[in-house]
């Protein structure tokens, strides 16, 4: 069992001023893995004048300076792939392969990424006769979710660090082990005392300090759209800027000349990544009605691929639920689905055979599925898919649009052109036109209630920089 019992505050490893103590468990075998410090308020004030201490001299680093800093992290976490993968499959539940690829593939890529941009960056430029110049908004509070924990921390860390923040950092309660690997690489590189530092515990406690503590001038948020207003709120009170990525109920739009034996699998696979635990999986399927016999068909096949099991075995490939609460918070959607009359096509609320330990969920197929059913507005963060059926385009995009979500969608026509014309017409921040892979050097954030301001590449950098302007 890892037990860390101290937080990493000032460039030390120090206790808590509290005494409690978070449980982690394996997601699959319900054994807890380790334990963390329950953190404080006052935990949190340490923090936050540490970073404020060492805003100053870290902000006026050279650019180079921070970017060989942060090269030095992407080799750090890439010599530790393997074990850095194997625990966040243990703590989230995402198999093994993918875990490497993504869990620890993307975190690379973000301090590679922002390593790139300290040094290309245009923190200048002439208008008229004024020199404009960005500079780094100053105490950065991030806290960050559970389901790419890793991942999420270092599209946050990576550019407030290239920016010349200091953070001050709450990760997720529920997989907070990986954190303490990143402040001990942080640590070992020899990044500056103040300039990065980790509280764990409860957003009720820690998020909540830091969203309103008086030394945090900025805080990025990625979790509940729920959660992030409440973070918004306490933010308020003290003016700061606020970047927040939220939830999302994303619409995949086939259309009536799509290869659907294209379009379905992968419409499928993008619903059941990580287990459906992605803020931006495509849930909603949103199909021509007189294709909705093959489309059936076509999802009933492939979701049925998806077995899920240890995610540790090579053929495992759809991993157990984060937690307890929320494997009944799926499945009570699922129920609520049957109630509310949409066809369960394949799976349902009742344990996978076999499975006794850890908190697996069958994959699910709902079709008849109408805009204003529970299981078609509210984000339900397991393996459950929702075919909808439309009769004209116009009431595809229609149906697309009608969430108070606008995170990510897709759009599937056999002419690119066309699909490219309807991916215009969804209020989302990123659409996929006929399965467009992932581009972590493109922004990441949404519309209307999945968010504000944008993450990765060159825009997620900009949210961490404040303009002034020098008139000559």
């Amino acid at each position: 069992m890892e037990v860390r019992d101290k937080l990493y505050i000032g460039g030390a490893w120090v206790p808590s001023t509290g005494t409690g103590v978070i449980e982690v468990v394996n997601s699959a075998t319900e054994e807890v893995i380790g334990t963390i410090p329950a953190g404080t308020p006052e935990d949190v004030d340490r923090a936050a004048r540490c970073a404020a201490d060492a805003f100053g001299e870290w902000s006026t680093t050279s650019r180079e300076e921070r970017s060989k800093i942060l090269e030095r992290v992407q080799e750090a976490l890439t010599a530790r792939t393997v074990e850095i993968a194997t625990l966040i499959s243990q703590e989230v539940g995402m198999p093994f392969t993918l875990s490497n690829l993504i869990q620890v593939g993307l975190p690379v890529m973000s301090f590679s990424a922002a390593a790139q941009l300290a040094t290309e960056f245009p923190f200048e430029e002439e208008v008229g006769n004024s020199l404009i110049v960005r500079e780094p908004v100053g105490v950065v509070g991030a806290i960050t979710p559970w389901n790419y924990p890793l991942h999420q921390i270092a599209a946050k860390v990576a550019p407030a660090l290239a920016a010349g923040c200091t953070v001050v950092l709450k990760p997720s309660e529920v997989a907070p082990l990986n954190a303490f690997i990143l402040a001990e690489i942080l640590d070992d590189i020899g990044l500056p005392p103040g300039v990065f530092n980790l509280v764990t515990g409860v957003g009720p406690v820690v998020g909540e300090a830091i969203a309103s503590h008086p030394l945090v001038d900025m805080v990025s948020f990625t979790g509940s759209t729920r959660a992030g207003k409440r973070v918004m709120q306490l933010a308020a009170e003290g003016v700061k800027r606020v970047a927040l990525e939220l939830g999302g109920k994303s619409p995949n739009v086939i259309l009536e000349d799509a290869d659907l034996s294209a379009a379905v699998p992968a419409g499928v696979a993008a619903c059941y990544i990580n287990s459906g635990q992605t803020c931006s999986a495509l849930t909603r399927m949103i199909v021509p009605r007189s294709r909705l016999a093959e489309v059936e068909a076509l999802a009933v096949e492939t979701a049925e691929t998806y077995k899920p099991g240890d995610p540790f075995e090579a053929d495992t490939r759809l991993g157990p639920l984060v937690s307890s609460t929320q494997l009944e918070r799926v499945r009570g959607y699922i129920n609520k689905g049957v109630d509310e009359g949409a066809t369960l096509l394949t799976g349902g609320a009742e344990l996978p055979e076999g499975l006794d330990k850890g908190y697996f969920v069958r994959p699910t197929v709902f079709s008849n599925v109408t805009r204003h059913m529970t299981i078609a507005q509210e984000e339900i963060f397991g393996p459950v898919l929702s075919i909808i059926p439309y009769d004209t385009e116009e009431e595809a995009v229609e149906i697309a649009n009608d969430t108070v979500y606008g995170l990510a969608g897709g759009v599937w026509a056999g002419d690119k052109g066309h699909a490219e014309q309807v991916a215009r017409r969804l209020r989302s921040g990123q659409v996929e036109v006929n399965g467009g892979g992932f581009n972590p050097l493109a922004p990441f954030g949404g519309y209307k209630q999945s968010g504000i301001g944008r993450e990765l590449g060159k825009y997620g950098l900009e949210e961490y920089l404040e303009v002034k302007a020098l008139q000559r």
